[in-house]
């Protein structure tokens, strides 16, 4: 799927540069043979198309390509919507045409030619080529617009090449694919270290790429507000929304895949930067409904300075050039607290000049980084190695920072861009609205966007790593920073403030107060929060009915702002340092028996072998583990280590009648004492492994190789012990590892079985070492345990009936009595019995044998049966 994802791509490249270069063959003509409101919607449909694949391909380690594919999607983007404006008459002259177009083409004609620079010296060619041609057509059309001797058709020449190199690589990337890697077009092998399968040693997916492409967005905003302060464009004004708005949307996006790659810092500062574009784009928006200059809130700006400053100071500790970088946005910030008309005053532009600079060689570093040998020094861990020599501060390791509370999660934590969405959008609402023209302040995009887009995502975040409370309380208040700032300051209700929202206030008030209840058992620092936002819903509730006072708004406001920043500097502090801490309290109300996992334990994902490695060697020095199978969640311990044994089976507080079981990887384990087992035995264990079906069998001497000395009395009774080989590639592969183990199902005795990870982290996180995460048990049954002390006379009972049915056992143990009556065993025979078993055995458990799940117990020849919510006995 990777050769043909790049094929997609660059058709979508090639098709595209195929409609813009008929169109700028024909813009000479009276009549354009594309109209521009038909080109824009296919340059439209094809920017999906590119975002789609440059999407994929960021899971695979190919960096030029990703940018490429995405910035050309933005740029199709932003110019197809400038296209359907100009077909629509919004942009009615050659002018507003060249002033919409030419800072986003300025903006995308350097950031193509970096992404060229680092195609070449990369040596992928074929994708070098393209960004130059588009790069050199970008630059062509913006000489055309000024000066008319740039004929177009200069333009569309670029295009033209674009399509040929696109077409010829597309094609034979999809004849590559086809042909199942047999045919291979000259020139077409794109990406030699291209795998499907690619991933960073940690786990998490390539970001330096998206760097470099959230640093040429960066660009296209900055070029904007530039090209006004230099005089290469006449004005700001609607037209150019198209460009930052889709900079906006795309950096959104960025910000969720450095989540993907856990890394939180990063992706609080796309959300930063995504929200300045936001307002910038409404700042221009608004002119066409307000007829004097918008309102920008000082505090807010203040506020995101302040913000900026924290977050930048924690990025140098990674990197010092990603850290000095932001603070051109604290620049940024404090020049617009210092322009009344904000965006469309010269200082805030003068700064988005430096923006743009500092952009442009911080992308080329990450580009020509990315897979150099010899890279240029950004000063990446300077500040981390100069706190750890002066022992001031103790930084986290590793990626411990990332842990999930409740289970594995692919994302980091977002709760520092969620604390800072709040401390935005509060000291947004400082300032009221205006009766007579609400539009008139900037305010929505903060509270909207800020408050309540990005609330939604981090609220998506929280619920992905377990945090259900956090989760929901994200969600809410997202939800009402959206419903409030459109409602409020979009004068939606205006003067005829009633009943209506009072009554939609009131809900609100009491679903907070809910989480407020809520909050008393997780901390107090949450405890705060959700109360002082209680504040300021009554202030919403007051302003609906009309009887709120400017002087109780803008307190509550400021409170609940003060509260978010500590919130958000805990977060980052905490998250960053081991040492200090900054206090969030303790849980108000404890109830007994609940935060049983308060001492996080362990988590590691079972989809890596290295994960798998790390829980054998913990087991190995006497550590017990919860872990998955192919049934429930079980805890488990290595049998040759006796104080491991015995402390498993006092966590679980095992009842006596329910004594641990053994379980093994292979019958090699056992060979050493196969002496010791009837052969009956021994070949109807080997017909029946790896399933869901545990064998009772005489207890003896061959228990004494497994090393369990006196904790043997903690695995079976004096006369049996359970034993099986589990059904689960995950479980076998640890067992071999580590050596048989002792098992019980990881859930204190008397409830109920574990079926995910995040239920044994919950029940006995506290008391296991490590939880090996691999989300949800593929069956919700125990397996089915077999009485096997008397199958030497041929006969065998059933304790308990579990996921493979009474009927299929006794088909496996007659198909061994029949080949031990013939008084010898072919091995060929043998194999293809077994063979034939364990296809049996397959089929069975497909079609239907689930039908008997409805019967917890069914035993012959036993005086007692198993608990059905114990895992094998």
């Amino acid at each position: 799927m990777a050769s043909l994802h790049g094929a997609v791509g660059l058709l979508a490249i090639a098709a595209g540069s195929l409609l813009l270069a008929v169109h700028f063959y024909s813009f000479t003509r009276p009549t354009p043979l594309i109209p521009s409101t038909a080109l824009g919607v296919l340059l439209l449909i094809l920017s999906l198309l590119l975002a789609y694949t440059g999407v994929r391909k960021t899971f695979q380690d190919a960096s030029v390509f990703v940018s490429l594919c995405l910035t050309v999607s933005v740029l199709w983007c932003g110019y197809g919507v400038i296209q359907i404006l100009a077909g629509q008459g919004v942009l009615s002259s050659t002018a507003d045409l060249r002033n919409a177009a030419v800072p986003g083409l300025a903006a995308f004609s350097l950031g193509l030619l970096l992404i060229s620079l680092a195609g070449f010296l990369q040596k992928e060619v074929p994708l070098a080529m393209i960004a130059f041609a588009i790069s050199l057509a970008c630059a062509h059309e913006i000489a055309a617009f000024y000066n008319e001797a740039f004929r177009t058709s200069a333009v569309a020449c670029n295009y033209v090449i674009v399509c040929f190199v696109g077409g010829y690589v597309g094609l034979g990337r999809i004849l590559f694919f086809l042909s199942r890697e047999k045919f291979v077009l000259p020139g077409t092998d794109l990406v030699k270290k291209e795998a499907g399968n690619w991933q960073h040693p940690d786990g998490s997916t390539s970001s330096n790429e998206l760097a470099a492409f959230g640093l040429i967005l960066n660009m296209l905003s900055a070029s904007v507000l530039g090209c006004r302060l230099l005089g290469v464009t006449d004005d700001l004004f609607v037209g150019q929304v198209p460009w930052l708005w889709a900079g906006g949307i795309y950096q959104f996006g960025t910000s969720i895949f450095f989540y993907r790659s856990l890394n939180a810092l990063a992706a609080t500062f796309w959300g930063f930067t995504s929200l300045l574009k936001f307002g910038e784009g409404y700042s221009f928006l608004i002119l066409l409904w307000v007829p004097e200059e918008p309102i920008f809130p000082i505090p807010f700006s203040v506020v995101f300075a302040i913000l900026f400053t924290v977050l930048a100071l924690f990025v140098a500790i990674e990197s010092l050039a990603d850290g000095v970088y932001l603070l051109f946005y604290v620049a940024l910030c404090i020049a617009l607290a210092c322009s009344p008309r904000g965006f469309l005053e010269g200082g805030p532009q003068g700064v988005a000049v430096g923006i743009f600079a500092a952009s442009a060689l911080l992308a080329l570093l990450h580009l020509y980084n990315e897979n150099a040998t010899v890279k240029i020094p950004r000063g990446k861990g300077v500040l981390k190695d100069l706190l750890s020599r002066l022992q001031v501060c103790k930084l986290q390791e590793g990626k411990d920072l990332h842990a999930p509370y409740l289970g594995y999660s692919k994302y980091a934590d977002a709760e520092v861009l969620g604390y800072a969405c709040s401390v935005l959008a509060s000291f947004a609402m400082t300032v009221a609205a205006m009766p007579n023209s609400p539009l008139a302040i900037i305010v929505i995009p903060w509270v909207v966007v800020a408050g309540g887009l990005l609330k939604l995502l981090c609220g998506s975040m929280a619920f992905s790593r377990g945090k259900t409370l956090e989760s929901c309380a994200f969600i809410l208040y997202g939800f009402m920073w959206i419903i409030w700032g459109i409602t409020r300051y979009g004068g939606l209700y205006s003067a005829s403030r009633g009943f209506q929202v009072a009554v939609g206030i009131v809900s609100l008030m009491l679903f907070n107060a809910f989480l407020i209840l809520c909050t008393l058992f997780l901390s107090i620092s949450w405890f705060i929060y959700s109360l002082t936002f209680e504040l300021i819903l009554i202030s919403f509730l007051l302003d609906a009915v009309g009887a709120t006072s400017a002087g109780y708004d803008i307190a509550v406001t400021i409170i609940f702002g003060l509260v978010s920043f500590y919130c958000f500097l805990t977060a980052l502090v905490n998250g960053t340092f081991e040492r200090p801490q900054l206090p969030i309290g303790r849980p108000i109300v404890r109830l007994s028996g609940f935060g049983g996992g308060s001492s996080k334990c362990l988590h590691l994902p079972a989809r890596k072998a290295s994960s798998v490695k790390q829980v054998a060697e913990i087991m190995k020095k006497g550590g017990i583990c919860g872990i998955p199978t192919d049934t429930v969640y079980v805890l488990s311990a290595a049998c040759n280590q006796p104080e491991a044994v015995e402390k498993a089976y006092n966590t679980k507080q095992q009842a006596q009648d329910r004594p641990m079981s053994l379980w093994i990887s292979s019958l090699k384990q056992l060979e050493p004492a196969k002496h010791l087992f009837n052969p009956v035995l021994w070949d109807f264990m080997d017909a029946a492994w790896p399933s869901p079906i545990s064998l009772v069998i005489p207890r003896g001497e061959w228990v004494d190789y497994l090393g369990m000395k006196d904790s043997a009395k903690y695995v079976g009774t004096p006369q049996s012990v359970a034993i099986r080989i589990p059904d689960c590639s995950v479980t076998t592969h640890l067992i071999d590892l580590v050596g048989p183990i002792t098992v019980t199902s990881a859930n204190p005795t008397g409830e109920a079985d574990t079926t995910h990870h995040n239920q044994v982290y919950a029940k006995l996180g506290n008391k296991v070492d490590a939880v090996l995460c691999d989300g949800p048990s593929p069956e919700n049954i125990a397996s089915t345990v077999v009485d096997c002390t008397k199958i030497e006379s041929g006969n065998i009972g059933f304790f308990r009936v579990g996921l493979v049915p009474k009927s299929q056992v006794l088909q496996i143990l007659e198909q061994v009595q029949k080949r031990h009556q013939s008084g010898h065993i072919n091995s060929t025979l043998a194999l293809e019995g077994k063979e034939e078993q364990h296809t049996l055995l397959k089929a069975s458990l497909i079609n239907g044998a689930h039908v008997q799940r409805k019967s917890p117990t069914s035993y012959t020849n036993s005086a007692f049966c198993v608990d059905e919510r114990d895992e094998p006995q």
